[in-house]
């Protein structure tokens, strides 16, 4: 009987070559000559900043409703980030400062700006976090930042 060890490698052994068949490109013959051209990959430096917001009040006011929400973006997220932005409503959970697991209603809201630009938009997306949390009585607002590439 193999060992924990032996079995942990044979476990990550199978995966990785599972992603590299999943990940490989699959062979095709052309009907004509013409061979589809590779789509050109985006090539700006953009961040992608998540934020996740709660909708349960911690001190038992009523939740924040979607017009509440809404209302919330258009004044305090749009003026800062006119070109475009992302909400996604959710579930969400999370261990709050009582050790206690919240599942509430959630918001995931997506910005995405250069990469250039991060240093202007740090202070306005934790203007945003902090304007959130205190108005509808939040423990916190998470906050999610990844380097990505961008095309439009």
């Amino acid at each position: 009987m193999p060992t924990l060890k032996q079995r942990t490698l044979l476990a990550v052994a199978g995966a990785t070559v599972a992603v590299l068949a999943v990940g490989a490109p699959a062979a095709t013959a052309a009907l004509d000559s013409e061979q589809p051209k590779a789509a050109e990959a985006p090539s700006e430096a953009f961040i992608e900043t998540r934020l996740f917001f709660g909708t349960e009040r911690p001190d038992g006011g009523p939740d924040v409703s979607d017009r509440q929400f809404m209302r919330f973006i258009d004044r305090k997220v749009t003026p800062s980030f006119p070109s475009g932005l992302t909400v996604q409503e959710g579930r969400g959970q999370w261990r709050d400062s009582n050790g206690t697991i919240e599942k509430e209603r959630s918001y995931e809201l997506i910005l995405l700006y250069p990469a250039t630009e991060a240093h202007v938009r740090d202070p306005q997306i934790e203007r945003i976090r902090e304007a959130y949390a205190k108005a509808y009585a939040q423990d916190s607002v998470a906050r999610l930042d990844e380097p990505t590439l961008a095309d439009f």
